[in-house]
């Protein structure tokens, strides 16, 4: 599933300063880039057209996804939606139960909206593969690609941003599938949204699909005061059924453990070598993080082919965090691997945020910085 041909820009332009000279001696043939000098542009007119399943699960299908015989819940997961997808790419004007149960067809917006789920949520732990089931489904689905989405959470509520909230709701409702993978509500107003939005598409006939390490009825917890949005949170839940998909993270399966920091000297010297690799410190870029909305990290890695950083250490304060999460996201999904001196990923939280609300994000983030950690050892070969 991998590629050595590095996406077209999709994000957006990215303007930069003039990287900053290469120190002199044998390694600065050829300055590498840096992601703090870059500045990325996002047109808001372009964010649907671009929500789609990102390069690192353009391949997967069903067929891709291998059940871990001793997990049942994974092959059962399997079955389940490969029967969602083939409801929902039934050809217009079809009558059958499932068609009507989506609220496809001509006669559609006549109809009452089933008071049924009307979609499916794919809960379980890190790296058992929901995102591959998540793409998978937007890939089996027959429809147009302008017909169908697939976005984070985040993107989700970007996307409100951009457009606005009827903006929103006008060009998602001929929709067929709306796929929001990393479903997480980190704020009352992200719940009140995210429910008004979504039920406003399955009036419209669209049909919904997630993932989340938490279940429905406990989205919020830890995070706020969730009894104070009960009712739109079990507004929430009703519009899916759930299904629980069990298993150890497939990033750590038979690998070794993740790989030792590397010198700064050696980082450096990877940059130089790398074409399309960028040099950055890491404090350097947490501050740069700030300065970026995090709608626009994608575009801030549009054609890098590496990641080096100096002097990786614990991140200061739980918003400094929460950017850093996006960024491993989007890193992860383009495949970016990413080269690192200082402290090793797995310290990158105190111990007191990977015990707080957040913790599954962080979880997360360290699980695939590990990944692209390990990838990134090919660079350094036998330093």
């Amino acid at each position: 599933m991998r590629s050595s041909v590095p996406r077209p820009v999709a994000w957006g332009s990215v303007s930069s300063s003039s990287p900053s000279p290469a120190p002199s001696g044998p390694i600065a043939d050829a300055a590498p880039l840096s992601l703090c000098a870059r500045e990325p542009h996002v047109p808001a007119d372009r964010l649907v057209a671009e929500m789609v399943p990102p390069p690192r699960f353009d391949a997967v299908r069903f067929s891709t996804y291998i059940p871990d015989p001793d997990q049942p819940s994974q092959a059962e997961a399997v079955r389940v939606l490969e029967g969602f997808a083939a409801g929902l790419g039934e050809p217009a004007g079809a009558g059958s139960g499932k068609r009507r149960l989506f609220g496809f067809g001509k006669a559609a917006k006549a109809r009452k909206a089933p008071s049924g789920p009307r979609g499916v949520y794919l809960d379980g732990g890190y790296g058992v593969g929901k995102t591959h089931l998540l793409a998978s489904l937007w890939h089996a689905t027959e429809a147009e690609p302008g017909r169908k989405a697939f976005g984070t959470f985040v993107e989700l509520t970007n996307l409100v941003g951009a457009l606005g909230f009827q903006q929103t709701v006008q060009t998602l409702s001929g929709h067929r599938l709306l796929c929001i993978d990393e479903f997480e509500l980190d704020d009352p107003g992200d719940t009140v949204l995210v429910s008004t939005l979504l039920g406003k598409l399955v009036d419209h006939g669209v049909a919904l699909a997630a993932t989340s390490n938490t279940l429905p009825g406990k989205l919020g917890e830890g995070r706020f005061a969730a009894a104070d949005f009960l009712r739109e949170i079990q507004g929430l839940s009703a519009h899916f059924r759930t299904l629980r998909i069990d298993g150890e993270d497939y990033r750590h399966r038979g690998l070794p453990e993740a790989p030792p920091p590397y010198s700064d000297d050696v980082v450096t010297k990877v940059a130089h070598a790398t074409e399309g690799a960028t040099l950055d410190a890491f404090p350097d870029l947490l501050e740069h993080l700030a300065k970026v909305h995090p709608s626009r990290y994608g575009a801030l890695t549009d054609g890098i082919r590496a990641v080096c950083l100096t002097g990786v250490r614990p991140v200061p304060d739980q918003s400094t965090a929460l950017r850093l999460v996006v960024l491993a996201d989007r890193l992860y999904d383009r495949e970016v691997p990413v080269l690192a001196s200082g402290l090793p990923f797995d310290q990158l939280f105190s111990e007191e945020m990977l015990k707080g609300g957040y913790r599954k994000k962080y979880f997360r983030a360290i699980s695939r910085l590990t990944a692209l950690a390990r990838d990134a050892g090919r660079l350094a070969g036998g330093e």
